[in-house]
């Protein structure tokens, strides 16, 4: 029987909290707002390519082992697929799905001109070494080869890879196509055509989309608290920035615990004691916290910068934050929003939120296609401006429909794509 992709009605949220659930509802909520018919709402709801593959690779003691990767395209009514590569465990094809389809939007929602894209491979890659890192890449892009390219889908870092897996990418596909091909993806080395700002871009427009929301309602960042669950190349940067403009972190956390101090952590010398640990626990100057209780923590802000999935009706009862702000991809269900909108906390959505890293990589592509490298403080003001032009769109339509600011900015991002879709045809 073939996969129904089809959402489930808007006002019946699905039981699951996997994360293709919560994406399926969250578009029939769009829908429905746009009053699109059930073959539009199909053809949104619907990848337009899925590739599958099989990544055999020698250990380094000589084993083969087999891995299963994943490259889905959900969208490109509006230009190239766009999305990270993930290596996980947990990583399936329906969680590929969802973080394309949320790609999909997110690029629409800063109007960037792409589609959403993902890929995935179902692997630790704390278990491996680097060199079997670097082989298990090579042959997931020599495998997944014919989807990709920088006028059809440029990959970008996300959980488990980083700008070494994507010179390991863009090598490979070059060496294949017989000459350097920078454009591939985004997020490398400044070395082989990586940008200015992009490490930290994710972060960057979390905090400007965090610093818009407050003053929304009358309040600087430097007057309030917040706490950070998960300290990757997103939650550790958002951190420090919010530090940085006078927050008051007072809690954070990553895969194996967290600390809180009530007074504010002192987040330069965490981060120092991170990069000598690999942890954040065992932080000498804290207290310990479970990534759950810190959630529920009596704090301003609250940024969940880690997985999907973890403010659910369960968790979002207990949130005590005036504001969330989403850094990680879909890390509140459906069931979880209904909850947070009736006790009226403000959600700045993933595919605002964190697209930051999504807007500059759409500027590393630029550069890297024009050969012709931008500084760091264009690359700040451009993004800055693009942020807050996004946010001021989104939070107008909120006001205008009354409706929350996830549901303002799917309808944009909705709208944008059904009306390339609609302008180009149905072809045949």
């Amino acid at each position: 029987m073939p996969h129904d992709y089809r959402s489930p009605e808007p006002d019946d949220p699905p039981a699951s909290s996997a994360p293709l659930a919560t994406a399926q509802h969250q578009l029939a909520r769009a829908v429905e707002i746009l009053s699109y018919d059930e073959g539009l709402h199909e053809v949104l709801a619907t990848p337009r390519r899925e590739m599958r593959v099989a990544v055999p690779l020698r250990r380094d003691d000589g084993r083969v082992q087999v891995f299963t990767g994943y490259r889905v395209q959900h969208n490109i009514s509006r230009g190239p697929g766009k999305g990270g590569l993930r290596y996980a465990p947990g990583v399936d094809i329906d969680e590929v799905r969802a973080l394309a389809m949320w790609m999909t939007w997110k690029c629409a929602v800063v109007d960037v001109p792409y589609g959403g894209a993902k890929g995935g491979v179902t692997i630790d890659p704390h278990a491996h070494s680097a060199a079997e890192l670097e082989r298990v890449t090579r042959r997931y892009t020599s495998e997944i080869m014919p989807m990709i390219g920088p006028e059809r889908d440029i990959m970008a870092p996300d959980i488990g890879t980083d700008e070494r897996t994507m010179a390991w990418v863009m090598d490979t596909y070059s060496v294949n196509r017989g000459f350097t091909i920078p454009a591939v993806t985004t997020g490398k080395p400044l070395a082989v055509g990586g940008s200015l700002g992009r490490p930290t871009a994710t972060s960057q427009g979390v905090v400007h989309t965090a610093r818009a929301a407050l003053r929304a309602d009358g309040v600087e960042l430097a007057e309030v608290s917040a706490a950070v669950q998960g300290f990757g190349k997103v939650g550790s940067h958002a951190a420090r920035l919010l530090h940085e403009a006078g927050t008051r972190v007072v809690a954070v956390s990553d895969q194996y615990g967290g600390v809180q101090r009530a007074d504010g952590l002192d987040v330069p010398a965490l981060l120092e004691h991170v990069a000598g640990t690999g942890t954040v626990t065992g932080f000498g100057d804290a207290d310990a916290v479970s990534n759950t209780d810190l959630l529920a923590l009596d704090v301003d802000v609250l940024v969940p910068a880690a997985v999907e999935g973890v403010i659910d009706g369960d968790t979002a009862g207990r949130v005590k934050a005036r504001w969330v702000v989403e850094g990680a991809n879909g890390p509140t269900t459906s069931e979880g929003d209904r909850v947070l909108a009736e006790r009226g906390v403000v959600v700045v959505p993933d595919i605002l939120a964190n697209a930051g890293g999504v807007v500059v990589s759409y500027f590393e592509w630029v550069q890297a296609n024009q050969a012709y490298w931008w500084t760091e403080q264009e690359i700040a003001e451009r993004l800055e401006q693009r942020m807050l032009a996004s946010h001021a769109s989104v939070s107008a339509l909120a006001r205008a429909e009354s409706v929350t600011l996830r549901e303002a900015a799917l309808t944009i991002g909705v709208r944008r794509v059904a009306e390339a879709h609609q302008i180009r045809g149905l072809y045949p």
